[in-house]
């Protein structure tokens, strides 16, 4: 487990906060138990310092790879914020639109479904999704 004051902590911290926003960030990072605060720690350090940082893609690939992952593995909490950190990544909604429906048939129609529903409710929320749309 790394130290909280290890410096790629601190780095994986601020591209979290980067995609998703620094309340998002504070409510599951800085305010974790000391229960959850390992986890959130390893998050912080192997996925968001260790692998968003890599050079061979840009954030706005990992965005989209990430819904697709999460739609095939069903993890609606996961794919709500993900939804969140494509747009903030600089995915359009037709970005969002045509991974999910090329994820169909790969995770299957329920899947995808699950997935079209909640990303119109984050996009409407977010409001880059006009109604008529």
């Amino acid at each position: 487990m790394r130290d909280r004051d290890d410096p790629s902590i601190v780095d994986g911290v601020a591209v979290r906060e980067a995609v998703f926003g620094a309340e998002l960030v504070d409510r599951n990072y800085r305010n974790a138990s000391d229960f959850h605060r390992p986890v959130q720690d390893w998050i912080a350090g192997a996925v968001w310092a260790d692998v968003w940082t890599r050079p061979g893609l840009d954030r706005r690939t990992r965005s989209l790879l990430n819904l697709a992952m999460l739609t095939a593995l069903n993890r609606p909490v996961e794919f709500d914020m993900h939804v969140r950190g494509a747009i903030a990544n600089g995915c359009t909604v037709a970005d969002i639109q045509e991974v999910l429906l090329h994820a169909a048939p790969y995770c299957g129609a329920p899947a995808a479904l699950q997935a079209f529903r909640q990303a119109e409710l984050v996009l409407r929320e977010l409001g880059v999704l006009g109604e008529s749309e």
